[in-house]
């Protein structure tokens, strides 16, 4: 590809070189940071107490060495190297404890004074792997030590596939050396164990987080990564010649495939697809622990070495180069710590593998392990971050569809308020609608007719009842409009007053009959409509007695009744009249005055919702109004 095709490609992915250079060049600060961070932090070791001047006994020779040394053993188990040295011991009359102290060996020692083993590292089974950098202390008895000259011997055990390392070795004062082994327990021993417990909280907190938001398997496979480090960093394998387990084997060789899952879960939290040949990352994993399950140790560590090692490598590689794309291309602070922390892993990486190979002379501090702990725990506080901040704005989201939500509840008030209002006026209209047509059936027509009677020259008598009759319809609709809360039974009262009044005239008796205590039920809904259709039904019936039926007496009964599907009121009228004669439909035969009666008394029983039935014969007339349950909204409810 050209120069200039290439800038294309770089321009047109949104990765311009001003962007590029900047963090190349930052990413080489963090090397540098790193290399120096490596050298700074390097422990301070007791020089005035070593014993750096050996000789050194192995494959039946013997020759003399300057620690720190790599021997030429692997796998020497039967006849380790040994080391064999002298110090010199001044009582100055004080009780001073004098100890040995190992800040690095690999992999197992065991120090004997003039003879005497006082150290074995083998019976401490987290002092025996390499990557652990584990330091040993071992406090000399008195009565081991004399004046003068001591000797010093360290059997060195090696079972793995890199050289044996001791480094120099420290004799004096246990106060004199004790700092330097805590300081190298601290960094090398203390901090990996909090970076693990970490790690494992991560992993708990990412497999939750996993389990509640399946359709994100970056968390699942984060954790997985996690988990498979906190095994390798607490599982702590046999020591030879004990039998050693396979499965510790597979876990400790597991490197390659925990970073096969960090560079799944690095694409798959930048939103990326794992492409299909990504798959090839975990074959030299699989590998390693098929060597283990099938062949057993030493097989999977020089499989590790062979494959493992290389897998690691290219695993950060690849890690960093996600890492600085994701970085140029969304220029976030998760990328960009992602990006650092790879940074970091990878250089140390290549400082263990300089090691490895002893191109750095006098070094077999291994780093890597910590330094990826780092980078699991930065990727795990990314997604966490990534998670909580997704939180925050859905909690925002949250909160800003409350105010919407209460903004719409708001306009929605005013708006039923509004409706509200409208209905008032659209029920007050209705309801003058109604009086002005009730005024002009009843009192309007009694208006006419006093009208009539007065440009025809009639009596004053007939003039006087047609006045009287305006009257009452006045009252009647003036009285139905008082607010009576539901109960008929105080509209009913005031009817009675005002039907007793008409009917003495015409020596009329009124019986008036309650049937259960409460009379009629109450109706909540009932308007000043539906009582002027009520009265006027009673009205109706109380006027045809007196001018057609002739009766002496009339008998009104109130009641509650109750069919199971709920109580209604019933209003039942009777007279002693002569009765009328009513068609097979139960309307009165002809078309008189009394048949129009009839048709305008059911017309405003429907109208109501009411159920009117009449009965006459020659033993009188009776009318049967059954309330409903609901008087409805709406007159025309009924027809």
């Amino acid at each position: 590809m050209s120069e200039v095709a290439a800038k294309a490609v770089i321009i047109r992915h949104g990765l311009r070189p001003a962007r590029i250079v900047p963090y190349l060049l930052l990413q080489i600060l963090i090397v540098i940071a790193t290399l120096l961070g490596l050298r700074l932090l390097q422990p301070r070791d007791p020089d005035a107490f070593a014993v750096s001047e050996f000789s050194l006994r192995e494959a039946g020779t013997t020759r003399p060495v300057t620690l720190p040394e790599f021997t030429a053993s692997r796998y020497s188990l039967a006849e380790p190297p040994l080391y064999s040295g002298s110090f010199v011991f001044k009582a100055d009359g004080a009780d001073t404890t004098w100890s040995v102290f190992l800040p690095r060996f690999s992999n197992g020692v065991e120090v004997a004074i003039n003879g005497v083993a006082i150290l074995d590292s083998r019976r401490d089974p987290t002092a025996n792997r390499p990557d652990r950098n584990t330091p040993e202390i071992a406090v000399i008895p008195a009565s081991l030590l004399h004046e003068g000259s001591n000797e010093i011997t360290v059997r060195l055990f090696v079972w793995g596939p890199l050289r044996g390392f001791l480094d120099t070795v420290y004799v004096g004062p246990d106060a004199a050396l004790r700092p330097a082994y805590e300081t190298r327990t601290l960094l090398f021993v203390t901090l990996p164990v909090v970076f693990s417990a970490w790690q494992s909280i991560l992993a708990v907190i990412l497999a939750i987080m996993w389990l509640m938001r399946r359709h994100e398997p970056v968390y699942g496979v984060l954790a997985a990564a996690m988990v498979l480090g906190v095994v390798q960093a607490f599982i702590t394998p046999p020591v030879p010649p004990a039998a050693s387990s396979r499965l510790v084997a597979v876990l400790l060789s597991s490197a390659p495939i925990e970073s096969a899952l960090i560079v799944a879960s690095a694409v798959l939290f930048l939103g990326w697809h794992w492409p299909r040949h990504g798959v090839l990352l975990f074959v030299p994993g699989l590998i390693v622990i098929a060597g283990g399950l099938i062949a057993g140790p030493p097989l999977p560590r020089i499989l590790f070495m062979l494959l493992g090692i290389p897998t690691v490598g290219l695993c950060l590689v690849l890690m960093a180069g996600i890492a600085a794309y994701a970085v140029l291309r969304r220029q976030d602070v998760v990328s960009f710590a992602l990006g650092c922390a790879a940074t970091i892993v990878l250089t140390c990486w290549a400082h263990d593998m300089l090691s490895v190979f002893e191109i750095l002379p006098n070094e077999r501090t291994f780093v890597s392990r910590l330094s990826y702990s780092a980078l699991l725990i930065a990727i795990g506080a990314g997604l966490t971050w990534r998670f909580a901040r997704a939180l925050n704005q859905v909690d925002s989201f949250a909160g800003q569809l409350v105010a919407r939500v209460r903004e719409a509840e708001e306009r929605l008030k005013a708006s039923f308020a509004r409706e509200e209002a409208r209905a008032r006026a659209a029920a007050l209209a209705n309801e003058r609608t109604r009086l002005m047509r009730d005024l002009h059936d009843g009192l309007g027509g009694q208006l006419i007719s006093i009208v009539a009677l007065s440009e025809r020259g009639q009596e004053g008598a007939t003039i006087t009842d047609a006045a009287r009759a305006a009257l009452r319809d006045l009252r009647l609709v003036v009285d139905s409009m008082d607010d009576i809360g539901g109960d008929l039974m105080l509209a009913l009262g005031s009817w009675r007053e005002r039907a007793v009044m008409q009917l003495r005239p015409h020596e009329i008796a009124l019986h008036w009959r309650v049937a259960t205590p409460q009379g009629l039920p109450l109706h909540p809904e009932l308007r000043p409509w539906h009582v002027i259709q009520v009265v006027r039904i009673l009205d109706e019936v109380v006027t045809n007695a007196v001018k057609h039926a002739a009766a002496r007496h009339i008998t009104v009964t109130v009641e509650t009744r109750n069919d199971g599907l709920g109580p209604y009121g019933v209003i039942s009228v009777a007279d002693d009249g002569r009765g009328f004669m009513l068609g097979d439909d139960g309307e009165a035969a002809g078309a008189g005055q009394t048949a129009r009666g009839v048709h305008n008394m059911r017309s405003r029983a429907r109208r109501c919702g009411a159920v009117l039935e009449l009965s006459s014969d020659g033993s009188g007339t009776r009318v049967r109004l059954q309330l409903p349950q609901i008087f409805p909204d709406n007159d025309a409810a009924g027809g």
